[in-house]
């Protein structure tokens, strides 16, 4: 008789699960974030060739990148997401935030899944400090009906962080249409894990750490200012996060995390 009633109680949690739109295999996603500093090291050579073995060394799913330059003189007028996209094998958007000797400089994401549609963002710009933006991606992905929404971002540097908390609610407001659909942040926010930026975000996001992991600066970190976090909570599970170890390709350290998506209906 117990058995049966134990039975019945598992039939019962299945339908229900099944009802809220989420089915028992999940989808495991590998994703990475890098500020590539325009594909200049610390070593002062540019080399997108080492950038792309620092995001290959992972075998990534998607992947949000910061400073990234298109057709830009500093970077020898290459147009980098396109080069990287061709390295990588993967698919690219970009999104230009500001104009910069004769191209663009941005964020871009990469996909090995194919990108539905993209959007790029002007975040809020306090006493005209360097335009910051956010791309948005909706991304295919394998065995799911809902498509992945993935917002790769770079927020101001500057002491003052009235820009970065005025971002961080755009940021946010960008889930109220579609609380349940999932949905990746990823970037450098230039803040650190107690900072009222952070505590902004995570109103609506949850990091992919919960304990703080330095990732800059490059050569011997001392704090994390570069984040992956996901919404809703409820949806993802969190294998593994790391700080990958590579010192040299860029100013900051490039971050990965393994995720685990409960697929489902809206």
């Amino acid at each position: 008789m117990k058995h049966i009633l134990k039975l019945m109680v598992l039939a019962v949690m299945l339908l229900t699960f099944r009802a809220e739109g989420y089915s028992a295999e999940p989808i495991r996603l590998r994703v990475l974030s890098y500020n590539i500093h325009h594909g200049a090291g610390v070593d002062s050579k540019l080399d997108l060739q080492r950038i792309a073995d620092v995001i290959l060394s992972v075998k990534p799913d998607v992947v949000a990148l910061q400073e990234v330059d298109k057709n830009v003189k500093r970077s020898g007028d290459v147009d980098q997401p396109a080069e990287l996209a061709r390295l990588t094998k993967m698919n690219v958007v970009f999104g230009a935030n500001i104009d910069l000797q004769g191209g663009h400089y941005g964020n871009a994401i990469l996909s090995r899944f194919p990108i539905i549609r993209h959007e790029n963002h002007r975040l809020p710009n306090i006493d005209d400090g360097e335009q910051r933006g956010m791309i948005e991606a909706e991304i295919a992905l394998p065995k799911s009906n809902q498509p992945l929404r993935l917002l790769a971002t770079h927020l101001d540097h500057r002491p003052d962080q009235r820009e970065r908390l005025a971002s961080a609610t755009f940021i946010n407001e960008r889930l109220d249409g579609h609380p349940q659909l999932p949905a990746l942040l990823a970037g450098d926010m230039n803040a650190r894990p107690d900072s009222e930026t952070l505590r902004r975000l995570q109103a609506k996001w949850t990091s992919a750490n919960q304990t703080p992991m330095a990732t800059y600066p490059v050569t011997q970190p001392t704090i994390q200012i570069d984040y992956i976090l996901h919404s809703p909570a409820i949806r993802w599970k969190i294998i593994e996060f790391k700080v990958l170890d590579e010192a040299v390709a860029s100013d900051h350290r490039a971050i990965f995390a393994v995720l685990e998506l409960q697929t489902g209906d809206e």
